[in-house]
């Protein structure tokens, strides 16, 4: 038996449904236990449901004998900062993330702002939960005071900050919780679009990799002659970037992009993280540059302890994660935005605009993920890699997050995801006319299984 609400990443769904108070507190309650540390660092988002499980963490972690530091109203990279900044050895964030206003969800991380994922923690909960393990009150009832480094926090992002004045930024906080922030790191340079918190996401819902809420970001930069667009996630742990002419960049390319500060400007030359879905750019981009691009799974709960692992120096996945050995191995929505607008201010500087850079970056053609929503997800991920590793001899394959295999001038990723039901295919090919091949053969085989 499962709960719904256990994750790979985390405990996240519907509040009051899946996602109930109970689950909350009793969560909260095994953390200590769990990470051997009565010290607890606690954020949550902006959610109309976040002061309701707030209240339940909180008394969870209270009843648990836990000294509790409350940062209230937090970003998830605020937390994460923090806890490895702060030396905190457990810490929890009340978040969905850019799930839809009805969702919820704890992001629950360990010393050094690692994340306890299923395998690493979560697991266990579940367990200990479904067992009807008891939850009684300590015989020394913990303590909460409130906590705010927000000043150490903005000074630590604006250490990053070089002369981007020239560039005109439209900036969407799509009502997230990076609108907590943005004025003391940005100022009045960018013209900001729904920058104030509102838990109903009333203008579009948080999820920037939804081309629908890109919409209003594309149509203003067109009118403002913007050179660049930049959007958000709920808990500004993601972000995404539009072009000048309001065109998407795939977030992948950013990991590519910002080698021109780490290997260009700065001169470190090391290890960057991709995951088992970037564009075999990224690594042609790079690796001339110096970079050893290595490949691993998808999702927080392995990037960050992968990057720490590894040494690496910066990562990225395709969903708009990045990872930066200067945060902790932690990702940061507003530390990549800062770096990203260094970069565009350098390069308009040299007359070079952000799509012809990602033009200059990009050298294949790529679907995109694909979902496809199939009963037998594993039965159709080996029936595909079967139906094209029959065909032809592939020069790799990756088969530790799903499958990534390459062949000469075409490659694909199909993967189940780990938060939703969804079978998920991606391919990438030197032009186009291959590429709507391998996708028609893919889509013939999966839906087989639908």
């Amino acid at each position: 038996m499962k709960l719904k609400v256990f994750h790979a990443y985390d405990i996240r769904g519907h509040y009051g449904t899946d996602l109930t108070l109970e689950i909350a507190y009793k969560a909260a309650y095994f953390v200590p236990e769990l990470l051997g540390t009565r010290k607890i660092l606690l954020g949550r988002d902006m959610r109309l449901s976040s002061p309701a499980l707030h209240h339940a963490v909180l008394s969870g972690l209270l009843d648990a004998g836990a000294e509790v530091y409350d940062l209230g109203l937090s970003t998830t990279p605020y937390v994460y900062f923090v806890t490895a900044r702060h030396g905190f050895e457990a810490s929890i964030q009340i978040t969905a993330s850019h799930n839809p206003k009805e969702d919820n969800g704890l992001k629950i991380s360990r010393a050094l702002a690692l994340p306890v994922g299923y395998d690493s923690g979560l697991g266990t909960i579940e367990q200990w939960i479904l067992d009807g393990r008891p939850t009684p009150p300590a015989a020394e009832r913990g303590t909460v005071r409130d906590f705010d480094v927000r000043d150490e926090y903005i000074s630590f992002l604006t250490g990053f900050k070089q002369d981007f004045s020239d560039l005109k930024v439209a900036m969407d906080c799509s009502n997230g919780m990076a609108s907590l922030f943005v004025h003391d790191v940005f100022g009045d340079q960018p013209t900001y679009l729904y920058d104030t918190l509102d838990g109903n996401f009333p203008n579009h819902e948080a999820n920037p990799f939804q081309p629908e809420n890109l919409v209003d970001l594309q149509k203003l930069v067109i009118a403002q002659q913007c050179d660049v667009g930049v959007i958000y996630d709920g808990d500004a742990d993601r972000v995404m970037f539009v072009d000048e002419v309001g065109s998407f960049v795939p977030p992948d390319l950013i990991i590519a992009l910002l080698g021109e500060y780490f290997i260009g400007e700065r001169g470190e030359k090391g290890i960057v993280l991709q995951d088992i879905r970037s564009s075999k750019s990224v690594a042609e981009y790079l690796e001339p540059m110096g970079a050893e691009v290595s490949t691993w799974k998808v999702g927080r709960a392995f990037a960050a302890p992968r990057l720490r692992e590894l040494g690496g120096i910066w990562g990225g996945e395709v969903a708009g994660h990045y990872y930066f050995r200067d945060f902790y191995y932690s990702d940061s929505g507003l530390l990549a935005s800062i770096l990203v607008l260094n970069i565009l201010a350098r390069l308009k500087r040299q007359g070079i605009r952000f799509s012809q850079k990602i033009s200059a970056i990009r050298r294949y053609e790529n679907s995109g993920e694909i979902n496809f929503h199939v009963d037998s997800k594993l039965q159709a991920m080996e029936a595909v890699k079967r139906h094209f590793t029959d065909q032809e001899k592939p020069s790799a394959v990756y088969d530790f997050d799903g499958y990534r295999v390459e062949f000469s001038d075409w490659w694909f990723s199909i993967r189940p995801s780990n938060t939703e039901p969804y079978l998920r295919f991606l391919c990438e090919a030197t032009d186009l006319s291959l590429l709507e091949e391998k996708i028609l053969e893919a889509r013939s085989v999966i839906e087989q299984f639908v």
